[in-house]
């Protein structure tokens, strides 16, 4: 028998509730789009496949904190000024100062994280939007990493991070690739294609998955679990669904928010200490526009603006149609700058759609 206190819903309509439902249409999408264009310049060979992979988990590292934070009500528009602070403080920890780089991780992963606490305390004890305090800590952040960086070297950009960190055990776990072996096995085989000459004649042009890529994946699984398999993913939701009726309930909310301040703040650390290590320097000028790039991920992935509603799996499809559609242009021999034509426009039909998906959930009408 039904319980007829509890409303029907057809299964179309449970679908269409669903946040990753436009993320994994609009993915569709675009991977049969570019291979209609682009399907013969290389892009869906094991080159293309890995350079738009790595473009794509550098969207989902920073769209995974984003996404919960959203999710809990709240924004940083801090997360690109984050990225460019955390590898400056790297650099002339570990170039500069001397200081064994695995050290020099910590001391940067402290620091942003208390930076990301410090946020979230702002906007709990003031009771100002996290738009307005994290837009501040934007240029604060900006402008110290600036500071910092003239202050000890006379220059924005600090270079030798690879040497200082070499043989470190900390900086293997941000930098190279892992599965080598296998790679060199399939290129013997004739599977990938291998250099025929030069130095490298022999090896793979693809010689393993990326560090930054098993941080991506990893951080997916982790944010997924966290908000689907947890008490404390219940309080996520809850915290941005209604802060005022989840405490009633006994939810931390203060604590909730904070700590997703700060989760925030790592993931965007992990991005930046993975570019410093792959590059082997630092600039004051990384991270540029990141911030707005993680929401638009977020956003494309099905989380709402209001909050208490989101997926990380959608916004890691959301990062997928970044990577593509940023290295399919490039391979289809597009103009670049239609890049900012497409996130403009997947904006504004990202929240459409969501702003529908609300009406659907609430039965709003208009």
């Amino acid at each position: 028998m039904t319980d007829e206190r509890l409303r029907q819903v057809s299964p179309l309509r449970r679908a269409l509730v669903r946040p990753e439902l436009g993320a994994i249409c609009g993915a569709i999408l675009v991977f049969v789009f570019f291979f209609m264009i682009a399907g013969d310049s290389g892009m869906f060979g094991p080159e293309g496949v890995q350079n738009w992979t790595v473009v794509s988990a550098q969207f989902a590292i920073i769209a995974v904190g984003a996404c919960l934070l959203m999710i809990a009500g709240e924004f940083d528009l801090s997360v690109g000024s984050m990225i460019g602070f955390t590898g400056i403080v790297v650099a002339i920890l570990s170039v500069q100062w001397g200081v064994p780089t695995w050290a020099a991780i910590l001391i940067a992963f402290a620091l942003s994280m208390a930076i990301g606490a410090l946020n979230g305390i702002l906007v709990i004890r003031t009771g100002l939007p996290s738009f307005i305090v994290s837009l501040a800590f934007l240029y604060i952040l900006r402008g110290l990493t600036i500071w910092l960086s003239i202050l000890t070297t006379r220059q924005t950009i600090i270079g030798g991070v690879r040497d200082a960190a070499e043989g470190d055990w900390l900086a293997a776990l941000f930098g190279g690739v892992i599965f080598k072996g296998f790679f060199q096995w399939l290129g013997d085989i004739g599977v990938i294609d291998t250099f025929s000459r030069g130095t490298r004649a022999g090896q793979p042009v693809v010689e393993g998955i990326p560090m930054l890529v098993v941080w991506a994946i990893a951080l997916i699984i982790f944010g997924h679990i966290l908000l689907t398999r947890t008490k404390f993913g219940n309080w996520i939701f809850a915290a941005g669904g209604d802060a005022q009726a989840a405490r009633y309930v006994g939810v931390p909310v203060n604590r909730v928010k904070i700590l997703m301040f700060m989760f925030t703040a790592f993931c965007a650390s992990v991005f930046a200490i993975c570019q410093v290590m792959e590059f082997g320097s630092a600039a004051a000028d990384r991270g540029l526009l990141k911030e707005f790039e993680a929401i638009i991920c977020v956003v494309i992935g099905g989380a709402l603006l209001t909050g208490g509603y989101g997926s990380v799996v959608g916004a890691a499809l959301g990062a997928l149609i970044f990577g593509v559609v940023q290295q399919g242009l490039f391979f289809s021999g597009a103009e670049s700058s239609l890049f900012r034509v497409f996130l403009g426009t997947i904006l504004i039909m990202a929240v459409i759609l969501n702003t529908y998906i609300r009406r659907l959930i609430t039965g709003e009408r208009g």
